[in-house]
């Protein structure tokens, strides 16, 4: 583990990641509509991405913060929405996006579910209730298998061990240069071996080690060019290995970026500064400018708010 930092105060830290928090929990919750099955003013696909996410978000937040008052809305538009007869069809309408949106459309839905929309889509994806394997690249089978398993299919595909040996992750001992796509494989690779803080992700000493002097190198970086969706993802990432951000340099300037970034409505208004949408916008393209980084804001908040709890 790293030495904590010296120049932020761990409850100044914490105080401030709550309000970070609080406020995009809050602005997920003021701005379901949009994902609603009655809204239209959306392409179908990003809606489709949107409304998969914001199923992981409620499953992370029904596990962290049951009693949140704003999990109660975000938990009925996710119900809305695996109940909706239209939504299967939405997911075709990019054929080579089907068996990922739709294994993610089985594995994610609601606890206790026995009408949703899904079991027809895991049907025709797994047959008998076995999933072939899928995907050329370790780090698109790790993330299949991740959701195979969460939709309660059969598989055969390698073990986590087995398929995290297999990614760049696993190897990485240089951080620069990196592109923005090795940057999200790194988080997601994390996301899934972890199941987003449920699970250890099995690293021996040596390799914790190793991988936060990445994620801590990649942190700072992805700071200092305000590329806020990554900064989120590398702050989530400092927990999963089993960092708190609140103690290391480049998450408390994590947790400062984003708060400096943070509207008073709870968005965060971009992927990256330059995203930021102008005052002239409008409210649907304000939405889709800020929903994904503002979903990550959430995620990583709650997740490392109760690992540090642990601590």
């Amino acid at each position: 583990m790293t030495e904590p930092a010296t120049t932020y105060a761990d409850e100044r830290a914490t105080g401030d990641l709550e309000r970070l928090s609080a406020g995009a929990r809050r602005w997920i919750s003021d701005n379901l509509e949009y994902l609603d099955p009655s809204y239209s003013g959306l392409p179908v696909t990003p809606k489709v991405k949107a409304c998969l996410e914001l199923a992981q978000l409620c499953a992370i937040w029904t596990r962290l913060r049951p009693d949140d008052e704003d999990l109660a809305k975000v938990a009925a538009t996710v119900r809305k929405i695996w109940h909706d007869p239209d939504f299967p069809r939405q997911l075709t309408a990019m054929p080579r996006y089907y068996r990922a949106y739709g294994l993610a459309f089985g594995a994610l839905a609601p606890p206790g579910l026995t009408d949703g929309r899904h079991w027809a889509v895991l049907g025709e994806l797994a047959p008998g209730g076995f999933f072939p394997l899928y995907g050329k690249s370790p780090h698109v089978r790790l993330e299949t298998r991740y959701y195979a398993e969460r939709a309660g299919l059969r598989h055969d595909f390698p073990s986590y061990r087995e398929l995290y040996e297999s990614t760049l992750l696993a190897d990485w001992t240089t951080t620069y240069p990196v592109d923005i796509e090795d940057a999200y494989v790194i988080t997601h690779i994390l996301f899934h071996l972890s199941d987003f803080g449920a699970r250890d992700p099995g690293f021996t000493d040596d390799e914790r080690r190793r991988i936060f002097q990445v994620l801590d190198e990649l942190t700072t970086h992805f700071v200092e060019i305000d590329y806020w969706d990554l900064v989120g993802e590398f702050l989530l990432s400092q927990s999963l290995v089993g960092e708190d951000p609140t103690r290391t340099r480049s998450g408390l300037a994590a947790i400062r970026n984003l708060l400096e970034a943070q509207l008073p409505s709870g968005a965060i208004p971009g992927r990256y500064a330059a995203q930021r949408p102008p005052e002239s916008a409008s409210a649907v393209e304000v939405f889709r400018k800020a929903y994904h980084t503002t979903l990550v804001t959430a995620m990583a908040t709650m997740i490392t708010l109760s690992a540090s709890r642990r601590r």
